[in-house]
């Protein structure tokens, strides 16, 4: 049997390597190889930290048996859902048209054209009520194939056509303060009183509700709302779900937050580092960005996607076992493993996330490391070309394509990284990504090729939508002063989905953000000074505002140069703060006891 895995960039794929399935990656290979034997693809996506999916390797993917029936009469694909997002988000919604439970492993069956005609998630080994066993879900779709191949193949087609339908949206107007209030206000009411966070069991972090919910807006018009999203972050850190590293697990099994599912994301962490931060709690805030420096990072200078909630402990695989040890015992221990795949958007809200927390709370060495994974991203995630794509691994590229999120959260985090840092080719690089991204990415070429629609669903998961990203990233550079065209942008972006969001607003979060930040005039604090240790400029990173910027008189002429409009005619020697609001200014102050630091 050829080992197609085994030399692929992805940890997950290569797990599976010695596996007597006969796996093939992501690629054209496999669906030709399913029509020239006129055999179902059978498609498996899962990640590299999944407890679940390595369950179901250890229990059904290494089994000579089950992987003898595979081979007879399907050909198996192997995808890893973080290299692959636009593969996984399109299976996923085929998939829900036969199952609720939708998660990870995701199992699809599919004609050799790449249609769902049945999927599901995990399966055991042998029956479990109320799920059937894996062999006989084979057995029965083999059987589904060859006898009833005509309704299949109908029912594929539904499936296809009903998605590319599903994909169209109605623009609406811009929602307006009452309407972003209201939204908040819907979400607060399924907040859990007694164990703060929202919903039951299982509970997950939820960032993206969360950033909405501490939005200026938000605190104004819906108090009783922000402030459920500060016991949130409150009762998360004082429990389980919190390890003592400073590091967060990706949910709690239980409504207590006890329990948790021990793996760790770059993503989750990313988005709670600035949940923290804009919450005021700094001892959690340092915590994650230690978590992300000391455990995700990777050399060269990126961001790893996630540590592995498994770990070899006495000579047995154990779930948590190593978390659930004191820091202190921890060091003669094997670490669970860190998934080393440096993804661009997820990278792109570590620089993000990094670069914002250590500007405020004055830690350069964050922002340094913000500077170093936004350096690693673009010289190392291009293809032959210089396109980004989606990820590397060691140093790298992977064939896969960048999503349109993954442009847009890199963007965002470049024009985090210009302001924390006063360099305005952070911010230029961030605009041209930005540019590419407004314009729109082609996609998976191979989902493509087959006529399958990507996902329509632009609710937020474990991080923001495409259009949630692509709008962020448009406000941020609108606020910079790149230009009008960037705040319609993102407001060409939300009334898109406006509809959608405010009548679903815990799952439009980050699009809703932004929506409140276009309501409010953005407050832009420009410091020009030399001495950026100084008293004015630490004045100013305590301020409350949606820009905060520290740059010598030579790099505000050098933004002014490159087309930001916010640092026109403040490149003068003398040491000023400059207090605007949506680019009018106020008189520059040097004292700072003139600085407002309130809104």
């Amino acid at each position: 049997m050829t080992n197609r895995l085994a030399d692929t960039l992805s940890p997950y794929l290569r797990a599976h390597a010695d596996n007597p399935v006969d796996w093939y990656p992501w690629g054209p290979e496999a669906f030709a190889e399913a029509q020239r034997r006129d055999v179902p693809l059978l498609i498996s996506i899962g990640y590299s930290t999944c407890h679940w999916c390595h369950v179901m390797a250890r229990e059904s993917f290494a089994d000579p048996a089950t992987a003898a029936l595979i081979n007879r009469d399907f050909v198996a694909i192997k995808v890893d859902r973080e290299e692959h997002p636009d593969v996984d988000g399109a299976y996923m919604a085929a998939a829900s048209a036969f199952t609720q439970n939708l998660g990870w492993p995701l199992t699809v069956f599919t004609t050799p054209r790449g249609r769902t005609f049945y999927a599901g998630t995990y399966w055991p080994p042998e029956a479990r009520q109320p799920m059937p066993a894996f062999r006989d879900v084979l057995a029965a779709v083999h059987e589904a194939w060859t006898l009833r191949r005509a309704q299949a193949e109908e029912s594929a087609d539904a499936v296809t056509e009903a998605l590319a339908r599903a994909a169209s949206s109605t623009p609406s107007d811009l929602p307006d303060a009452a309407a972003v209030a209201e939204a908040a206000d819907t979400i607060a009411q399924r907040e859990d009183r007694l164990f703060g966070g929202f919903g039951g069991a299982p509970k997950f972090p939820v960032a993206t509700t969360l950033g909405l919910l501490q939005t200026p807006l938000v605190r104004r018009e819906a108090p009783d709302a922000a402030a459920a999203a500060d016991r949130a972050l409150a009762a998360m850190s004082a429990s389980d779900l919190h390890d003592a590293d400073g590091g967060f697990f990706r949910y709690a099994t239980q409504r207590d937050w006890t329990v948790p599912h021990y793996e760790r994301m770059l993503t989750d962490n990313a988005q709670l580092l600035l949940v923290a931060l804009d919450a005021g709690d700094e001892p959690t805030a340092r915590g994650i960005a230690g978590f992300l420096v000391g455990t995700l990072r990777r050399e060269g200078g990126g961001f790893g996607a996630a540590q592995d909630s498994e770990s070899w402990i006495d000579g047995q695989r154990s779930e948590g076992g190593y978390y659930l040890r004191p820091v202190s015992e921890r060091a003669g221990l094997e670490p669970p493993a860190v998934d080393g795949k440096v993804i661009t958007g997820w990278n792109g809200l570590a620089i993000t996330a990094l670069a914002r927390a250590g500007a405020a709370l004055g830690e350069s060495s964050w922002v340094q490391a913000a500077a170093d994974a936004a350096e690693c991203v673009l010289r190392v995630n291009r293809d032959s070309t210089g396109t980004l794509v989606r990820a590397s691994l060691d140093g790298v590229a992977s064939g896969a394509v960048a999503t349109t999120a993954d442009v847009a959260l890199l963007a965002e985090g470049l024009f985090a990284l210009a302001a924390a840092t006063g360099e305005a080719a952070w911010a230029v690089e961030a605009r041209e990504l930005l540019d590419t991204a407004i314009e729109g990415l082609d996609g998976d070429p191979l989902l493509a090729a087959h006529g399958i629609s990507a996902s329509p669903d632009q609710t937020d998961g474990d991080l923001p939508s495409d259009a949630a990203a692509v709008a962020a990233a448009s406000l941020s550079a609108w606020r910079l002063g790149a230009g009008d065209r960037y705040r319609e942008a993102a407001a060409e972006r939300v009334r898109a989905h406006s509809a959608q969001a405010v009548s679903q607003p815990f799952a439009h979060g980050s699009l809703l953000r932004v929506a409140a930040s276009l309501v409010d005039p953005p407050r832009q604090l420009v410091v020009v000074t030399e001495a950026p240790e100084g008293a004015l400029a630490s004045a100013a990173r305590t301020a409350d505002a949606d820009v905060i910027t520290i740059v010598a008189p030579a790099q505000a002429r050098a933004f002014e140069d490159a087309g930001f409009e916010l640092f026109e005619g403040k490149g003068s020697g003398d040491e000023q703060a400059f207090d605007c609001r949506s680019f009018v200014c106020r008189l520059p102050v040097s004292d700072p006891a003139e600085l407002a630091l309130s809104r």
